[in-house]
């Protein structure tokens, strides 16, 4: 599952089950919700067309409501495996930066970032308004709603102020202007006594939850020396800060009570927290979510990790009879390793993870030690863009516009003025052929001979711009896919003849991969879909739809 999409100095709302099983959140057009005991448990709603920014679970349990950039809001079923759209709205045009329900489930508030107004509050299941939102002559950044009656509404805003109003109908009653910043969250306590501002200025103010009279500033005055981006209030209050900690005061003491330093490296900010029953949850500026430990402010008790962006490649590498899957982003091994995107992997017959990445250079980690080294990282003449390995130590690497050959991680040829675009590569088993697919629609075939790459002077022929391609395990196939929706099967014993052609793809091809058995191969496309083929028939294919969750616009 995706991890949350964060933006630094961009506060990250997590949002939590009434129930208390399960905590959500979003990344991308996707709202992902998760069992907070047991987070591998996951479920994913990916219905929106704009990336979403918020989404909270009614008071009821049975439907959330997310909201996106574009202004749309989506309440939706939770009961169901395809999570039926109930209502769909736009209070306004322009990003949703937060929302709140009441405890009845029936009326939702919404601000964000419109053009007429930042702020509206309606009935969830006809858009009647019950209310304005006013008082406020910047964005909205956080909105809540008192749980009890009678109900309290309260706002945070770019305009260094928050705003409490009455209702309902919601009206604006006055402006809290004790902050001298961003005021970036606002949380009423369960029980609705209290309610809590927290600031870019580093202090957090409480308030009555039904008067909005000021009770106190945390800490007397400066609760943090940095930003504070999210709060979570019971009878104590969870926060966290920029400066890469995260507090909990008790309110009635006005006293700290855990202080957890979580790093010191700047992804280690943190964006985002939710207090649930007695799960403390953070989210730092990497994507990662933390579990914090009262017991133990200095370690957290579990750290989720994995991607917050999109994944562009990945690789099985079979050891001590297990496979182990290597994507893009490679937690758990230690030293600095690329500085931008990678691009391509595979693992080498000396057991080594040989990458290449945006950041111009072609990286060796032994999978053993699982420790970047600087003395294996290659320096390239102009960005990579894909890699293929071979048997003797060769490595294949595609530039733009330029094919280098490698021999025991170095370079030691170099092809230029290709006339074409290469696009993917992929070597014979045997490492006598290399085989490269270009922008031309064309697989140009290279012998590999000693230090040196020789062109064969032989093409053939895809029914598009070559996307990627494969040989089967055991060298008797090369499986090519297009840009054109179509993957090209040749045969290499036939003199690289045309074996089969396979359509049903609606959208670019863009990966393929063989079976161990080298009589099925699979192929995933733009369309979303992963296609399971039969060498011998095109005809027999499994269709495995829904594959690729998110793109992004």
């Amino acid at each position: 599952m995706p991890l949350p999409q964060v933006e630094r100095g961009v506060s990250k709302i997590i949002g939590g089950d009434p129930k208390g099983n399960n905590f959500l959140y979003t990344n991308g057009k996707c709202v992902v919700i998760r069992n907070i005991d047991n987070p591998a448990i996951a479920d994913i709603y990916t219905e929106h067309a704009h990336q979403v920014v918020v989404a909270k679970y009614a008071p009821s349990g049975f439907y959330i409501a997310s909201g996106d950039v574009s202004g749309k809001l989506r309440i939706w079923d939770t009961t169901q495996k395809e999570h039926l759209l109930k209502y769909e709205y736009q209070p306004f045009a322009g990003r949703i930066k937060d929302l709140a329900w009441t405890e009845d489930s029936k009326r939702i508030a919404v601000v964000g970032e419109g053009r007429e107004k930042f702020g509206a509050v309606f009935l969830w299941d006809s858009g009647s308004s019950v209310g304005e939102i006013t008082g406020h002559n910047k964005v909205i950044n956080s909105v809540d709603i008192k749980q009890t009656r009678p109900y309290r509404l309260a706002t945070g805003s770019d305009d260094n102020c928050a705003a409490f109003f009455e209702g309902p109908p919601f009206k604006f009653k006055f402006t809290l202007s004790d902050h001298t910043r961003f005021v970036n969250c606002v949380r009423f306590s369960p029980d609705g006594n209290r309610f809590a501002t927290a600031s870019a200025d580093g202090q957090i103010f409480v308030y009555d939850g039904k008067t909005g009279e000021k009770v106190c500033a945390l800490g007397g005055g400066k609760a943090h020396d940095g930003g504070i981006y999210a709060v979570s209030i019971t009878s104590f209050v969870q926060m966290i800060r920029g400066d890469k900690t995260a507090k909990i005061w008790d309110v009635g003491a006005n006293s700290i009570v855990n202080t957890f330093n979580m790093g010191s490296n700047v992804l280690d900010q943190q964006l985002g927290c939710l207090w649930q029953k007695d799960h403390l949850l953070t989210i730092s500026l990497s994507g990662y979510i933390n579990y914090l430990d009262k017991n133990n402010p200095n370690k957290p008790l579990r750290v989720i990790k994995g991607h917050s962006k999109s994944i562009q490649c990945l690789t099985v590498h079979k050891n001590g009879g297990k496979s182990y899957i290597y994507s893009g982003k490679n937690d758990g091994f230690s030293g600095k390793g690329h500085t931008n995107q990678v691009s391509r992997m595979a693992v080498d017959e000396m057991d080594q993870l040989v990458t290449c990445s945006m950041d111009d250079t072609v990286r060796y980690t032994n999978l053993s030690k699982r420790d970047y080294s600087g003395q294996d990282a290659v320096k390239m003449d102009v960005q990579p863009k894909c890699l293929a390995v071979g048997p003797g130590g060769y490595t294949v690497v595609l530039c733009i516009g330029q094919i280098v050959l490698m021999k025991d991680k170095k370079k030691c040829f170099a092809i230029d003025d290709l006339g074409y675009e290469p696009e993917a590569v992929a070597i014979h088993p045997t490492g006598s052929t290399a085989a490269v697919g270009g922008a031309d629609g064309n697989v140009h075939l290279y012998s590999i001979q000693g230090t040196s790459l020789k062109s064969d002077d032989k093409t053939l022929e895809a029914k598009g711009p070559v996307t990627d391609l494969a040989y089967s395990h055991d060298g008797a196939f090369l499986a090519v896919c297009d840009a054109n929706k179509v993957v090209t099967v040749f045969s290499v014993a036939d003199g690289y003849a045309e074996h089969n052609v396979f359509y049903g793809h609606h959208a670019k091809v863009v990966c393929i991969a063989w079976s161990p058995d080298n009589e099925h191969f699979a192929s995933g496309g733009m369309d979303m879909m992963v296609y399971v083929w039969t060498v011998s028939d095109p005809e027999t294919r499994v269709k495995i739809p829904g594959t690729f969750l998110s793109r992004e616009p």
